[in-house]
């Protein structure tokens, strides 16, 4: 095992992993720029280094200073966290030409994993089903129709080397992908450096479901099962569930013995996921491998009852998975909702600020992931996520309750969130009832219902403040005319007459 571990991330997941670190008794060092020299992750490690300004190219995707800073503490291993370098195989070769471990996979799988129009052939290449489309990049536009044609409208163009949802463009017709080709090179180049297109056709309705996989350095292989994570805006996942309503133990079998090959044909060691869509025919086409921890990987930690980031560093120290598949049980069901410092009422702006006045939520069953404390300013140099919010239950209608309760006890003032989104989606018919889709926001209008519910809150907020200024304004007159009769009282008690011969004060 290691002595100390290097966490190159911010914000909850850092956290996240400096906990895993000392639960396993593993030294951390944390790194951070200037913007985060009060934040959680900071305190909570057992040492830290400043690594640049706030911008992440000057901070947190500078491998120079992130190596330097590892060599100086003396940390044998570096944690990416995930986002910023946790797939980036130039960053990971830099690693292991320092004599430092990347607790992840190699970089010779990244650059494979990377390509997703190389690693779409892979899949293919041992059987694993694939949506149609290009068997590698496109050259060009005429390609492109020619290819669309072919496979069908709707289309989606996409970034070879994209992620995160960006790069993607859809096209319903030949008009559009010629007008978004130049587009999408362009967003492609200017996020990842490289504008290489392929083409897939658009599975609608879809859902998106991946497996979560895990293997060691000796050619053992499991997966956990499976995470459904429909719910998205612009491909970006927002609330993810397990195990998926569509989903039962032969189709889990077979999607997860998918997973697994795709795996095993990339040389995939440490923690990962593989993602497919899931038609409205039940068929399962393979979209991509994330080559890192995801941003969801709680609630599979949840029902499994199996730390996905302590098994990261035990297999990159070299030790042998602890556990076989037959060994997996899996035990409820577990909802996350992915709360950003956002406003979703404002087309999803991002927001900043001073975090006043927090309450987190808590409970049975209730677990959250956040670097949030009251007086820490929010940051606008850096991803929106602040907090994960999972829920377990006996089912997923019990996850569902419980994450509702949850989202009602999160408080926050001083920046707006996500919140309100997240109670107005597992309120609704469709969610409770399960019909998920990566369409879902869309179809279901979830952000004109939210817009109902705000209005409708502002209108019961006025009448209410109008009735307590008309109470007190009521109470007020009440008063004044009750002082005004014992002021006339008190008045007559101290007049003071003449009567037979006396004084009298009062009566």
């Amino acid at each position: 095992m290691f002595r100390k571990v290097l966490v190159a991330n911010r914000g909850e997941i850092a956290v996240r992993v400096i906990r895993a670190l000392k639960y396993l008794s593993v030294g951390s060092v944390a790194v951070y720029s200037d913007a985060d020299a009060g934040a959680m992750h900071v305190g909570l490690a057992d040492e830290a280094v400043r690594i640049g300004p706030p911008p992440p190219a000057e901070s947190y995707l500078n491998h120079e200073s992130i190596i330097m800073a590892a060599k100086k503490k003396g940390a044998e291993a570096i944690h990416p966290g995930y986002g910023f370098l946790s797939e980036n195989a130039d960053f990971v070769k830099a690693c292991e030409e320092n004599g430092i471990v990347f607790i992840g996979p190699r970089s010779s799988t990244l650059l494979l994993t990377g390509n997703k129009s190389k690693c779409r052939q892979k899949a293919a290449s041992v059987g694993v089903p694939t949506t149609p489309g290009s068997r590698g990049e496109i050259g060009d536009i005429k390609e492109a129709i020619d290819l669309a044609e072919k496979v069908g409208y709707p289309v989606m163009l996409k970034s070879a080397f994209g992620g995160g949802g960006l790069g993607i463009r859809e096209a319903n017709n030949a008009g559009e992908l010629e007008e978004l080709w130049s587009r999408a090179m362009s967003e492609a180049r200017n996020a990842f450096g490289r504008g290489s297109l392929y083409i897939e056709k658009l599975v609608r309705p879809a859902r998106h479901i991946e497996i979560q996989i895990l293997s060691d350095g000796h050619g053992n292989f499991v997966h956990l099962g499976e995470r459904e994570c429909s719910i998205q805006r612009r491909h970006q996942k927002l609330i993810e569930i397990t195990p998926s309503p569509v989903v039962d133990e032969e189709t889990r079998a077979r999607i997860g013995e998918y997973a697994l090959k795709v795996a095993k044909a990339v040389g995939y060691v440490n923690a990962g996921t593989v993602e497919f869509l899931r038609d409205s025919d039940g068929k399962f086409y393979f979209m991509e491998v994330n080559s890192r921890l995801q941003v969801e990987h709680p609630i599979t930690e949840e029902v499994t009852g199996i730390d996905l980031v302590a098994e990261q560093v035990r297999i990159a120290s070299g030790e042998y998975l602890s556990f076989t598949q037959s060994e997996i049980v899996h035990e409820g069901a577990a909802i996350e909702c992915r709360i950003t410092a956002e406003d979703p009422l404002n087309d999803f702006a991002p927001d900043s600020g001073l975090v006043k006045d927090l309450r987190l939520p808590g409970g049975r069953g209730v677990r959250v992931d956040t670097a949030l404390f009251e007086g820490y300013r929010v940051p606008e140099y850096y991803d929106s996520l602040i907090a994960k919010v999972v829920a377990k239950g006996r089912d997923l209608e019990d996850a569902r309750r419980r994450m509702l309760v949850a989202l009602d006890g999160f408080s926050i003032a001083g920046i707006k969130t996500t919140i309100p989104f997240h109670i107005s989606v597992l309120n609704s018919n469709a969610f409770s009832n399960w019909r998920l889709s990566t369409g879902f926001i869309e179809e279901n209008d979830v952000i004109g219902n939210l817009r109902r519910m705000e209005e409708k809150r502002k209108i019961e907020t006025l009448q209410l403040g109008a009735a307590v200024a008309s109470y007190l304004f009521l109470k007020g007159v009440h008063r004044e005319l009750r002082l005004e009769e014992e002021s006339s009282k008190q008045a007559r008690r101290r007049t003071v007459h003449w009567e037979g011969g006396r004084f009298f004060d009062g009566y």
